[in-house]
């Protein structure tokens, strides 16, 4: 068990994190520091987080490193590098104004299913749909469904009713 001692504002800004976090990594991370503080076995805070041991220790590695709170905190990351490239900014509008049937498609109009399948057809690239929906909001795009319009009536004269005239 790895050997935590507090001091009582140690422990006081631990609590006060724990009080007004909204973030659940971090409240989970500082309730495993005070819980193991309190003298609570290691494995049961584990068991009771669904974390192994090992990243309770590396919790409590973080916080005893300068006895900041803040340590719990995650890191930022880099994350997955972009897909989307510029050239496709400028590519869409064309390819927006044009119907899908020009390009091989048996559709009047484009569909996320479609423009992923053009997209691939470029250059390989496999882009999800939920970038292309992303993108194409932040290019201006609004989708809306296909709306069926029928022909009007044209005994529509014929059925009205007659108004009751004084």
């Amino acid at each position: 068990m790895p050997d935590i001692t507090l001091t009582r504002t140690q422990r006081a800004r631990l609590r006060r994190q724990l009080e007004h976090t909204k973030n659940a990594s971090l409240y989970r991370r500082t309730l495993a520091v005070l819980q193991v503080a309190q003298g609570k076995p290691l494995a049961q805070v584990a068991a009771a987080l669904r974390v192994t041991r090992q990243t309770v220790y590396n919790w409590i590695e973080a916080y005893t490193r300068h006895y900041d709170p803040l340590a719990l905190l995650d890191a930022a990351r880099s994350g997955r590098p972009v897909t989307w490239t510029p050239d496709l900014d400028e590519l869409v509008p064309t390819l927006l104004k044009e119907s899908p049937l020009e390009w091989g498609y048996t559709a009047a109009n484009w569909t996320v299913p479609l423009l992923e399948a053009q997209f691939a057809s470029w250059d390989g690239r496999r882009l999800s749909a939920t970038t292309i929906r992303r993108r194409l909001h932040d290019l201006g795009y609004v989708w809306k469904r296909t709306r069926y319009v029928l022909p009007p009536d044209p005994e529509l004269e014929k059925k009205k009713t007659p108004s009751p005239t004084a």
